[in-house]
């Protein structure tokens, strides 16, 4: 062991919170408590944070994210979307959903129930630099880059982590928000179940001949939903993110295609309704697994995001209910600082994972139903479907009812996203 080795065993750092993750919801969380004052540590494995002056210009970035209006709401108050919409924020007013192997359709539309926008297709990359330049304007929150744990124990009310360059950093609280291969989950010893949905993600980015018109499509394929969500680009409407969820054998012929023949692919299976399609960028693809833990907490121990849950992309959920994670998290632990309780406390994380689990676990098991019931070849099913999305599309009060599910207004929503 060298001697700079031994000096950093020795040092420990404490805080009130650490959060390990700083991506999108961790930094989310960080933020939300960094605003009360809360002292606040982010662990974030990347080297270094993002280029904000680099981000959201030139070709978009190929993942993406349907922001509700319940999170913009968030990022409103946290000063990061005003930063973000000088960048590249997409407003779409639309949805378009239909069958692929029959006549049913539905189609959604914000002023349905008194909306501007059902949301925003925002790049990853700049929600993230937006939410970084706000934490490095917070006095008590603190950065740490390069940083990845390989040790947790808990003794008096404490959390001690252990980074793998030897330094110890604790805190009443740890959360993590990590990501859904949750190293800390994993050190922890918190269960998760884990479901293979059978599927790998193919994304991209595209120019369609015909302009989007702010409205997000979704077909059901045989073999997976289609997506294509449309993008802004200097004030242009031929761009589209597109989100492929197919079965592993279909995805590899499709990888295999030139970029001529990939589009082409893409614009049979959206039966041309935006003219021809080009190709822009490369085709990225990763495994598609559905994750829920357990437990969202242990002593002294907090999960969010995509540490807690990990979901379909169909209806581009995921990162919603993790900032409804982080607020619903901030929010409490806010509400126990004020009243004297230890930030840790037992009740305090059973009132966070009792106000987050059951809405989490509803939206889990309904993306597998959907995709359960289009993915299902018998001709009965195909007909019951068909039959129900185009009498749904009839029956104005239910549309209003899923409208507003989709946007995220539902249950008792943490102040901030009101």
């Amino acid at each position: 062991m060298t001697a700079d080795e031994e000096l950093r065993m020795d040092e420990t750092t404490q805080d009130e919170v650490i959060v390990v993750g700083g991506g999108m919801v961790g930094a989310a969380l960080a933020a939300l408590l960094g605003e009360a004052g809360i002292s606040v540590t982010v662990l974030d494995a990347r080297p270094a944070p993002l280029a904000s002056d680099e981000v959201g210009r030139g070709l978009p970035a190929p993942r993406v994210s349907a922001l509700t209006p319940v999170s913009q709401r968030l990022l409103t108050h946290l000063g990061a979307w005003s930063w973000m919409a000088e960048r590249r924020v997409s407003p779409y007013q639309g949805m378009r959903v239909w069958d692929g192997e029959g006549s049913g359709e539905i189609a959604f539309e914000a002023v349905d129930i008194g909306l501007r926008e059902l949301g925003h297709i925002v790049e990853n990359d700049i929600v993230l630099a937006g939410l970084e330049t706000r934490l490095a304007a917070l006095p008590s929150v603190t950065q740490r880059y390069g940083a990845r744990v390989s040790g947790i124990a808990r003794e008096d009310e404490t959390q001690t982590l252990t980074l793998d360059d030897g330094s110890r950093w604790t805190a009443p609280l740890v959360v993590a928000a990590d990501g859904a291969r949750s190293p800390l989950r994993r050190l922890a010893g918190i269960e998760v179940r884990e479901h293979d949905t059978g599927h790998v993600a193919l994304v991209t980015t595209l120019r369609c001949e015909q302009a989007h018109g702010g409205v997000a499509r979704q077909v059901f394929l045989p073999d997976g939903p289609l997506a294509f969500l449309p993008l802004r680009v200097d004030e242009d409407d031929h761009h589209c993110s597109i989100v492929w969820s197919t079965r592993p054998e279909h995805a590899e012929k499709l990888l295999a295609l030139s970029p001529e023949a990939f589009a082409q692919a893409l614009g049979d299976a959206m039966e041309g309704r935006l003219g021809k399609l080009d190709v822009l960028d490369k085709v990225h693809h990763f495994p598609l697994t559905q994750r829920h833990a357990r437990d969202y907490t242990a002593p002294g121990l907090a999960l969010i995001g995509d540490a807690a849950h990990s979901i379909h992309p169909l209806a581009g959920q995921g990162v919603n209910l993790g900032f409804l994670d982080a607020a619903v998290l901030a929010e409490e632990i806010i509400h126990a600082r004020q009243r004297g309780v230890a930030l840790g406390d037992a009740r305090t994380l059973a009132r966070y994972a009792r106000r987050r689990r059951g809405d989490n676990a509803a939206m889990l098991a309904l993306m597998d139903g959907f995709r359960l019931l289009f993915g299902a070849r018998h001709p009965a099913l195909r007909l019951i479907r068909n039959v129900g999305l185009s009498s749904t599309d009839k029956l104005m009060p239910l549309k209003r009812i899923m409208i507003r599910q989709a946007a995220g207004e539902r249950g008792e929503l943490p102040a901030v996203c009101r």
